[in-house]
């Protein structure tokens, strides 16, 4: 989710979750408030407005004994001068913040309480009200008074007026708590959507920036062991996916980088180990011709050829040499050029058999392809692939009667070329390992036939630049193939 996104659900969440609370709170409390009063104050049907206004409230309190005086004042108006009968009526309105009062003319022949005098001077003259009304008129006070009239005749005929009058003080602390109550939930709801707001940015935030630090900090260690999972497609997540990457981009350098630094130590040993041995072998023959062993002709030229062929294979890995610093920074240079298959495989052939036939080894060549069979390659660099695999061969010769066999084979689009040899052979194990760089399939046995290790490598690398592709299949004791096919040169008919 977007940081922009969360600050919209953040805003949201901010203005409305509060207020639907408020509204449930407010609702639950006017309930509870409602309910409170049908069962204390026997009021039936109460609404939250009857809880706002408390004079509607205070006037519905008293609207039961009201009625009654009413109607005891217009059927038995003597009960109204009864004392006893006065007194029982003012105890019920005293649980409702009420009194009763009697004025026959314009004495007060009855007080419920020790009311203020301020209200009693106040009271309406008879009459002033309608007869029916329940609805009572209200007198300002600290808190208010809310008074109810009953206009009648009294048993001697006098105008007489009964009172209820209501303090509104009593509804105070009700309203009071009410809104206390509504406050404190109020606040209540604030925290709580404070509390979940932090926790969701806490972990949307804070917690993917925090691993982020962390990660940081390894990185300024030196520690590229560990990874950072971001969790999200927020912008802090991609922000975490990219720091992942390049600390995985930084490991594999760094991986690379050691790997590099320990082959081009194998690389270093081995070319020395391999110099040594024909420059040792030079120097002797040299001492020798110096030191007029060679005391004859013919052993004159034995040992200069032998120096010459020395000499010779110095060079050879000197060129691997400069040619695998080549491949290393992919800068091998090619000419590529059309080439006869036929007429080309077979100048190689014929340039290599005196020499492997001077070892004892025969050579075969099989042309299966079309005598004008074309392919684009590079004539150098295609000799010194053939030249490599035939070399390889040699070194791992074992058997009394040698042979290589090299085979031309027209497959579609491609020139299949295989180069078979009847040698020791190599492990299972180790024959998909045989094009990587040093890899040794037998350290002991590459060091005594000697090599650089990275032959096989510069052959994989030539073919794949011309978009071929190279294997092998092999036995133990029994010899090896070596297969590599190149496409087809073909012409493009023009449209006249």
């Amino acid at each position: 989710m977007k940081i922009k996104t969360k600050l919209m659900i953040s805003f949201c969440i901010i203005i409305f979750v509060p207020t639907l609370l408020a509204g449930v709170a407010i609702t639950a409390f006017c309930n509870f408030q409602m309910h409170a009063i049908e069962q204390n104050d026997g009021i039936k049907n109460a609404s939250a407005y009857s809880i706002i206004n408390s004079v509607q409230v205070l006037n519905r309190y008293t609207a039961s004994d009201f009625e009654k005086i009413k109607m005891t004042a217009k059927f038995t108006p003597e009960k109204l001068d009864d004392l006893n009968f006065l007194n029982e009526l003012n105890e019920g309105l005293s649980q409702k913040y009420s009194y009763l009062v009697v004025r026959n003319g314009t004495h007060i022949s009855f007080n419920g309480s020790n009311g203020n005098k301020k209200v009693l001077k106040s009271l309406a003259a008879y009459g002033s009200t309608e007869p029916d009304s329940g609805t009572g008129s209200y007198i300002e006070d600290k808190y208010g008074i809310l008074v109810k009239q009953a206009d009648f005749q009294n048993v001697n005929g006098e105008d007489a007026t009964a009172f209820i009058i209501t303090s509104m003080e009593g509804t105070v602390p009700e309203m009071r708590q009410l809104v206390i109550g509504t406050v404190v939930a109020i606040v209540l709801i604030l925290l709580l959507t404070a509390f979940m707001m932090i926790f969701w940015t806490y972990r949307s935030l804070i917690t993917p920036i925090r691993k982020l630090q962390a990660a940081a900090e390894n990185v300024r260690d030196g520690n590229l062991d560990f990874s950072v999972d971001g969790g999200g497609e927020d912008e802090i997540g991609l922000l975490c996916t990219t720091f992942e990457q390049m600390r995985q981009r930084l490991k594999d350098n760094a991986e690379e980088k050691l790997r590099n630094e320990m082959e081009n130590k194998a690389l270093i040993s081995n070319i020395a180990h391999d110099l040594k041995t024909p420059i040792t072998a030079a120097k002797g023959y040299a001492e020798g011709i110096i030191d007029g062993v060679a005391n004859t002709p013919e052993k004159i030229d034995k040992y200069v050829r032998t120096i010459y062929n020395k000499t010779n294979e110095m060079d050879m890995l000197i060129n691997e040499l400069t040619l695998y610093s080549k491949i290393d920074a992919n800068r091998i240079p090619y000419n590529f050029a059309k080439i006869n298959v036929a007429e080309y495989f077979k100048d190689c052939v014929e340039e290599m058999g005196l020499d492997l036939e001077a070892k004892g080894i025969a050579l075969s060549y099989y042309n299966y392809a079309m005598a004008d069979t074309v392919i684009i390659a590079d004539p150098e660099q295609m000799r010194r692939v053939v030249n490599n695999i035939i070399g390889n061969s040699v070194k791992y010769m074992n058997k009394s009667e040698k042979f290589i066999n090299i085979r031309i084979k027209d497959v579609g689009d491609f020139i299949q070329v295989e180069i078979e040899d009847n040698g020791q052979g190599i492990a299972q194990k180790d024959l998909p390992y045989i094009f990587d760089r040093f890899y040794r399939a037998d350290a002991s046995r590459n060091s005594a036939t000697g090599g650089s290790g990275i032959g096989l490598s510069i052959v994989k690398k030539i073919i794949e630049d011309h978009g071929g592709k190279i294997w092998t299949t092999s036995k133990e004791d029994s010899g090896t193939t070596m297969y590599f096919v190149i496409r087809k040169y073909q012409e493009v008919p023009s449209n006249e």
